[in-house]
This record gives structure tokens, sequence and C-alpha cells, in this order.
């Protein structure tokens, strides 16, 4: 099935970081762009960051922008979204899509994945 598998969610503490990793599932990422998305108990899926297919820029929604960075590694086929100073308002299930435009982000999308939990708590 093409798809993205995230991982790296977890349970962190609030200031706290960690590091999601996007990973292309049959196909190449090379010349795609990438969204990463989150959706709380809820609430609908929000975008929060994206990556154009060459990696020349992102973008980020303003609750997130200074904290978190989006990266792409074509050689690995992954991409990854580093949250730092994490706020229990970050708890979602956060998942990436795939965008076929060029240079991207505006959708449609494709290839969701299963998503990967964060839960920010004391």
């Amino acid at each position: 099935q093409l798809q993205f598998v995230e991982s790296g969610g977890g349970l962190v503490q609030p200031g706290g970081s960690l590091r999601l990793s996007c990973a292309a599932s049959g196909f190449t990422l090379d010349y795609y762009a990438v969204r990463w998305f989150r959706q709380a108990p809820g609430k609908e899926r929000e975008g929060i960051s994206c990556i154009t297919y060459y990696g020349g820029r992102t973008d980020y929604v303003s609750s997130v922008k200074g904290r978190f960075t989006i990266s792409r590694d074509n050689a690995k086929n992954t991409i990854y979204l580093q949250m730092t100073n994490l706020k229990p308002e970050d708890t979602a299930v956060y998942y990436c899509a795939a965008d076929r435009s060029t240079p991207g982000c505006g959708g449609p999308y494709y290839y969701w994945g299963q998503g990967t939990q964060v839960t920010v708590s004391s």
C-alpha cells in the first residue's frame, strides 16, 4: 500500500522535545511536497507545517512557528518534524501526507499514514 508511516510520538512533559519521522512506503519521496497535520480528540485535522519537494521553502502555522522544524532527507525517503518547547495543546495524533503539486502543500494530499500519538502532559 502506498502510504506514509509516522513514528516518534510519545508522552513528553511540557517544554520537552520530540522528533517525528514520516517514512514513505511504496513510493519515492523526491518530487513530492509533504505537509504535517495533527488532529486532537474531537477536533478537525489541522495542517501545521509544509516542506516543498526540493526543500527550499517551509511554512508553519502560527501556533507552532519557532518551536517546530520540518526537514527532509530524500536519500532516506523520510520527512522529519523536530518539535521543541512542547505544550499541552500540542497533544494530538500527527500525520503526514504527500502533495503532488509544484511547489506543493496546497493539496490535494495523498498517502496518509496511521499517525503517531503525541501527548504533552505533566
